[in-house]
């Protein structure tokens, strides 16, 4: 049997709504529809929901003309009438699009293209060369010159054509060189289907018309190249006194480091009765610090801290530097015969950058 008790179904002569509230035989059914019951036979009733996203309407809407989310700005404004923008935006150079609406077969509305609009808030005269890329390959290309303050319609693009992620590439120069400027600018939008869905969706709550990307903020300065003669600093610093070692061999001018240090107070200094906690702390903390480098910079597969157990001070700070440090691969804090629970064992791994 298609249909049981419940099921909501159509009268396909009538275009009625109703529901089954008797099954009568393998043919026929008791329906309700809006209070009346009557009989009919199976082959004349339809789900709603399959008549509506399979079938034509049996009562079509009027179809709706293909409209726009605002009225387009005549290109030539009437004389003596200032030109509107296309979007009234902040400072800068934008890519600004205006969605085209139509309806679909079931009358909603879904947005057809979008025209692409260049917007120029800034002082300068620009002229331009726009690009539209898809997968690398260019779909279309058109240079150009937009004012100060001004907007230039570029094209339209079918709005299933953002699946393709399309890439808008705009390269600028001025019309009006300034030493103080640079030659020209190059930069690009990337776009995903996401993201205009999202832009639709805020500008259909909020009823603007468009929504739009920013290019840039201002034109940039010309990069200063410095053309002062390199200073042999070698030779400089070797005259003033100081000891020159190659690189390569810088470890082998360095203190030994320690596969095994221990931070006790005790083995740091001989003053250790007349700090207070806070000042032994510091030393622990420093005399670590150089350790560790030193054991970095002889790069030493690892090393032990014995930090002692006390109130856990110590052994805290100390494995919060471990976990920022990146050449620590691991480090261990376990119970050793030789120290208990009062140290820490680090390994390295000078090839790994995090």
């Amino acid at each position: 049997m298609k249909f049981e008790v419940g099921d909501k179904v159509v009268i396909q002569h009538s275009n009625d709504e109703g529901e089954v509230i008797e099954i009568i035989n393998d043919k026929m059914v008791l329906v309700d529809v809006r209070g009346v019951k009557f009989p009919a036979y199976t082959d004349q009733l339809d789900f709603p929901y399959f008549k509506r996203f399979t079938e034509k309407k049996l009562f079509p809407a009027a179809p709706k003309q293909k409209k726009y989310i605002d009225q387009l700005p005549p290109e030539k404004p009437a004389p003596g009438k200032k030109k509107e923008p296309i979007a009234k935006l902040p400072d800068g150079v934008w890519l600004t699009f205006l969605p085209v609406w139509d309806s679909d077969e079931f009358g909603d509305d879904v947005v057809e293209s979008l025209k692409i609009y260049l917007v120029n808030n800034t002082s300068l005269d620009y002229q331009f060369s726009y690009h539209l890329n898809y997968f690398g390959k260019s779909d279309f290309d058109l240079d150009n010159y937009i004012s100060s303050l001004g907007d230039f319609y570029l094209h339209d693009i079918p709005f299933a054509n953002l699946n393709d992620n399309p890439v808008f590439e705009c390269e600028f120069s001025l019309v009006k060189p300034d030493k103080g400027l640079a030659d020209h600018y190059e930069t690009n939008l990337k776009l995903r289907a996401k993201q205009v869905f999202g832009k639709i969706e805020e500008i259909r709550k909020s009823g603007e018309a468009t929504f739009s990307f920013k290019l840039f903020d201002k034109y940039p300065f010309r990069e200063v190249v410095d053309t002062t003669p390199e200073l042999d600093t070698r030779s400089i610093l070797a005259g003033s006194g100081f000891r020159i070692y190659e690189a390569s061999k810088a470890r082998h001018h360095l203190e030994s480091a320690r596969s095994e240090l221990d931070l006790h107070a005790e083995k740091l200094t001989d003053k250790a009765a007349s700090l207070d906690p806070f000042e032994i702390l510091t030393l622990q903390l420093q005399t670590f610090d150089k350790y560790f480098d030193l054991a970095v910079a002889h790069h030493l597969p690892s090393m032990i801290v014995i930090h002692g157990v006390g109130t856990g001070k110590l052994r805290d700070e100390i494995h919060e530097i471990l976990r920022s440090r990146r050449e620590v691969k691991s480090f261990v804090h376990r119970y050793d015969p030789r120290f208990g629970y009062g140290a820490t064992e680090i390994f390295f791994d000078y090839g790994k950058k995090k």
